[in-house]
């Protein structure tokens, strides 16, 4: 009788299963996951749907151990290698999001807690005394947390266990969030809204794949309008997945979540500890979270009823991931709804020039919101000509814009000043040798970070403080700080305003997100007069007291050869705008510019949404760019110059033909060297209809295999160009 044999496809840098011995009395199917032994160590991995090869059976080694967890669902592995071959990742690192780590997948240890029924000991000490009036207050506690606030030790608290009074009890906390309940609140909507709401409803309420367009001018209502499909969702017995790009720092959207459900949703995000990941997680895959507001990383959570995926701000970069696998979790949201066959909500107050191109063609529902909830109207935007009307020598806010903030603060209004570069100044120089400070890893200039007198690399992190003098020169007091950056601004405005409260929203300035989520509430609050922010100011946030926007320098993203420059600058731009004048109070926004007759921001200036994607997607169509054709990147790095140049050209040689496209470069990348490693660009063009996936699969094949700590990156449908 032949040995029983599954095959295990595990969660590293590898794209096959293995084949592996069941041992008896084991019993496995495709989707348990289960520890392997791979090499010297153990690794996780999941039964695969896949034959067993051809192996001598005496070769094999068997599976360790079966985890108790739910099983992964075909759905779900028929996701993760769709994205595994649409992406060209192995397909182990696919998994690999899908089992996240070992402690997301241990049981989780039960809590021991003591409970006290009031009765008192007969000998009191002064530990004792501690403990008890803590349980006077809450008379259940952690028995470890109990013996931390009365600072005692653990043989106090066991002692009232053994002098009986105190009572041991299992704390392990069940269930993992409270139930939404779809009926708990009413929603509240105004005809319009209700209108794209009971649309939206109908198509989770088929059970069927499709994908609408939540198309809105922002504050317009559209989380609410969105919460009636999760409601829906939840009528029928689903599970809902909310994608959000900073879902960290967006406490509002729970809060808002909260008093429409009744509950708060499960939250996945970088901010969220280790033993309350691995309680979503479990709670996700046997069905018990019914409602999940995650990041991009959430889209591979084990889901075991999905039946409707909400992303938010679908227009964001933030979906993108660059690293190992590269994908986008828009498009992967799309298919998983596909192969799921539910639905899927996209929704934004600027779409992406993609998302509206398919809802134009009819291959998305669009549902338009145009106007604003509560007749609250859009803010007057104006450019201020920085060529007539800009600023003094050594300033960079135009004096009309700090007469507007100076007004909105004399009459208890709030001001938000926007600019999408950190640290205090760009580039810093000496003055009299023409010294600039260079990051060794990398192909950019330290950034100076005056708050913290430190001068920063941002893409690498290297950081070092800010010289006495120049190192090339050592001449003193010559460095020069040149172009702003928040903290320029901040300084700027704070003397104008010495009296005011002023803020500064920038990643690197705050320490972590509980005080990211502070921040955000004192502004919402109103304790705060003047914002100054990063991009950071134009997710989704809602700040009612906002009636003056300044955008400090609108150029910066049109200057740049990013194709996607134009739509960048007018989502962005838009949404900044968008902050202000959301509770109905007359709101206005400035454009600082030195190019005023630019058709982006003519567009934004007069609110003709319309004009914009008709110009851009008709720029797009003539240069056969996406949506209308498809774009791969293929970026080949390494620690020597020339090996990296040398192998870049033998890619291209073996590139193959295009019949419709071309394929662009070698090419030295914009930043041609991060961390250390330099970096050249190849760039593939495809007709739409084109297997772009399958084409760069049989180049890379036909390719020599890279030698001497040289890596090929792949990127089909790239969000950034540097």
């Amino acid at each position: 009788m032949s040995a029983a044999t599954v095959t295990v496809q595990c969660a590293v840098a590898v794209d096959q299963a293995y084949t592996y011995l069941v041992r008896d009395g084991m019993e496995l199917a495709p989707g348990d996951i289960v520890a392997v032994p791979l090499g010297p160590r153990e690794a996780l991995g999941c039964v695969w749907d896949e034959p067993a090869g051809p192996v001598d059976a005496r070769k094999l080694r068997p599976v360790s151990a079966r985890l108790d967890v739910p099983p992964l669902n075909k759905r779900l592995m028929e996701f993760v290698d769709w994205v595994a071959r649409y992406t060209l990742a192995e397909r182990g690192m696919v998994l690999k999001m899908v089992l996240r780590a070992p402690d997301v997948l241990a049981a989780e240890k039960p809590v021991t807690g003591v409970v006290w029924h009031g009765e008192v000991p007969e000998r009191i000490t002064p530990a004792r005394k501690r403990v008890l009036e803590h349980l006077a207050e809450q008379a259940v506690w952690p028995k470890s947390a109990l013996a931390d606030v009365s600072g005692v030790s653990p043989g106090v608290v066991d002692g009232l266990i053994d002098a009986g009074v105190l009572e041991r009890t299992d704390l392990t906390m069940k269930p993992v969030i409270a139930q939404p309940d779809p009926e708990h609140a009413s929603a509240g909507l105004n005809a319009d809204q209700a209108a794209a709401a009971g649309k939206l409803a109908e198509r989770v309420r088929t059970g069927t794949f499709g994908v609408a367009l939540l198309d809105g001018v922002t504050g317009s209502g559209k989380t609410e309008v969105y919460f009636e499909a999760i409601a829906e969702a939840l009528r029928c017995g689903r599970q809902v997945l909310v994608l959000l790009p900073e879902i960290a720092l967006t406490q509002d959207f729970l809060d808002r979540f909260a008093r429409r459900f009744g509950a708060p949703p499960g939250e996945w995000h970088s901010g969220v500890s280790g033993r309350a990941q691995a309680r979503v997680w479990r709670g996700v895959a046997c069905g018990e979270v019914r409602v999940v507001a995650g990041a991009r990383s959430a889209l591979f959570l084990p889901f075991a009823d999905l039946g409707l995926i909400v992303v938010d701000e679908e227009h964001d970069p933030a979906f993108k991931q660059e690293d190992r696998a590269s994908y986008h979790a828009r498009d992967m949201a799309v298919k998983r709804g596909h192969i799921g066959d539910f639905a899927i909500i996209l929704s934004s107050a600027t779409p992406s020039v993609e998302s509206r191109a398919n809802a134009d063609a009819g291959r998305y529902a669009h549902v338009h919101l145009p106007e604003r909830f509560g007749g609250a109207a859009m803010p007057d935007i104006g450019l201020i000509d920085m060529r007539e009307g800009g600023p003094e020598r050594g300033r960079f806010l135009a004096p009309k814009l700090v007469e507007a903030i100076a007004q909105a603060c004399d009459v208890g209004q709030q001001s938000l000043v926007f600019l999408n570069r950190r640290g205090y100044a760009p580039l810093t120089l000496c003055r009299r040798c023409g010294f600039r400070f260079e990051c060794p890893n990398c192909t950019a200039w330290l950034v100076e970070h005056r708050f913290r007198h430190r001068l920063v690399c941002h893409h690498c992190g290297y950081e070092r403080p800010v010289p006495p003098a120049c190192p090339n020169c050592q001449a003193t007091d010559s460095l020069v700080a040149c172009g702003p950056g928040v903290e320029r601004i901040a300084e700027e405005l704070a003397e104008f305003f010495p009296d005011q409260r002023i803020a500064v929203l920038s990643s690197d300035l705050i320490p972590g997100i509980r005080a990211m989520r502070a921040l955000l509430e004192e502004i919402a609050a109103g304790r705060v007069d003047i914002v100054i922010g990063t991009q950071l100011v134009a997710k989704g946030h809602n700040f009612p007291l906002m009636s003056v926007v300044g955008v400090v320098d609108a150029d910066v993203a049109l200057q740049s050869a990013d194709p996607r420059a134009a739509e960048r600058t007018y989502q962005i731009v838009s949404q900044v705008v968008g902050r202000a004048g959301r509770d109905g109070t007359p709101a206005r926004a400035f454009i600082q510019t030195y190019v005023p007759d630019n058709p982006v921001l003519q567009a934004i200036v007069a609110g003709d949404r319309e004009a914009f994607y008709a110009r851009e997607l008709e720029v797009r169509k003539r240069a056969g760019m996406p949506p209308f054709g498809r774009l791969g990147a293929l970026i080949v790095s390494g620690r020597e110059r020339q090996g990296v140049q040398a192998y870049a050209r033998a890619l291209k040689g073996a590139a193959p033909r295009i019949g419709e496209g071309e394929i662009l470069g070698p090419a030295e990348a914009p930043i041609a060297m991060i961390r250390g490693r330099y970096r050249m660009r190849l760039l593939v063009r495809t007709a739409r209809h084109v297997d772009l996936s399958g084409l760069v699969r049989g180049w890379l094949a036909a390719a020599p295999p890279p030698t001497g700590g040289i890596r090929v990156q792949v990127d089909i449908d790239p969000v950034s160009f540097l």
